[in-house]
């Protein structure tokens, strides 16, 4: 008969197994994930950063966790975000959404590893120390946005030969607003085209914004870089209709909603590198070891349903030029 000290022995070895079990396997890395628009105007993109992580075999909710942050478009809010994903001790802290993110990841944070999704000069900015070698904790992604201004007023004038003057539509609270429209404002005056800028920086002010560029008289439209403008896609593309106004944007997810055309580069590429580096990160790389990519493929995409109902017609040069064709 077994004794009693003996069987409390073996019960109480017993119950440790299964503890000592969990306390060898490895705990789960846990990643923020920090978004200056919302979490369904970019659930495309978070995809391809998840399926970058994929590449890396990081599997979301298998061997890694995700903490989101979402700003909605409101920028003053993602100092507060970044700071909670500081204090959630996560292992890297991707910034997406464009430089508000970067920059409030980088307040935040000086030993946290950090990815970047971004459109400007990661150098000029002071994110890295040079594109080789970045240097420090942060590293990431470029996608060229800030440079485009002079080939959608070209493709627009393409379009819509007699367009002029063309309106600007502007989030002034976007850090890298003022340099985008210093670019668009030097190629229309080098073509002898007159622009129209118009504000918005929250829901309210679209419809102002529209009113404007329909009274003073703008026959083309042209809206600029920004995270807020992508999470407000539908509306800004249902006021472009509603007033008449051919219009170019910077993502194909634009043209995808009924918007005449876009062109830029992808940001669907530009969020698989970015999960892509994260993994890398997470298995032990050092970002500043990790050179600044760039995501290279553009995309040129025209909607020739919205082009009808506006009256306009595409000639074959520009359909055969472009990267899809939306009938």
């Amino acid at each position: 008969m077994m004794k009693r000290r003996e069987f409390i022995t073996l019960l109480g070895g017993a119950a440790a197994w299964p503890l000592a079990a969990r306390a060898q396997q490895p705990e789960k890395p846990v990643l923020g994930f920090l978004q200056s628009g919302s979490s369904n105007a970019t659930a495309h993109m978070t995809a391809a950063f998840r399926s970058g992580l994929n590449e890396v075999g990081y599997v979301e909710g298998q061997n890694v966790a995700i903490v989101y942050r979402y700003a909605n478009g409101q920028y003053d809010r993602l100092p507060i975000l970044a700071a909670e994903l500081v204090r959630s001790q996560v292992a890297v802290l991707a910034a997406t959404g464009g430089d508000s993110a970067v920059l409030a990841a980088r307040a935040a944070t000086a030993t946290i590893p950090i990815v970047f999704t971004t459109g400007s000069d990661p150098v000029a900015l002071g994110y890295v120390a040079s594109l080789n070698r970045p240097g420090g904790n942060v590293t990431g992604a470029v996608l060229l946005t800030s440079n485009l201004g002079a080939k959608r007023i070209g493709l627009l004038r393409q379009l819509v030969p007699n367009a002029n003057p063309i309106g600007v539509l502007v989030n002034p609270t976007y850090p890298i607003a003022e340099a985008q429209l210093k670019e668009v404002q030097a190629a229309a005056a080098s073509v002898g085209v007159r622009l129209i800028i118009a504000n918005a920086s929250a829901e309210r002010d679209f419809e102002p914004a529209f009113t404007l560029l329909v009274q003073q008289g703008s026959s083309a439209l042209m809206i600029s870089s920004d995270p807020f403008f992508n999470s407000q896609r539908d509306r800004i593309v249902a006021l472009a209709a509603l007033h008449v106004i051919p219009a170019i944007y910077e993502w194909r997810e634009f043209a995808e909603a009924g918007g005449l055309m876009s062109y830029g580069t992808s940001v669907i590429e530009a969020y698989r590198l970015a999960g892509l580096y994260t993994g890398r990160v997470l298995k032990g790389e050092k970002p500043a070891d990790l050179p600044v990519i760039q995501s290279s493929k553009f995309e040129f995409v025209i909607n020739l349903k919205t082009a009808k109902s506006l009256g306009l017609d595409v000639p074959l040069g520009m359909s055969a030029a472009a990267d899809e064709v939306i009938e």
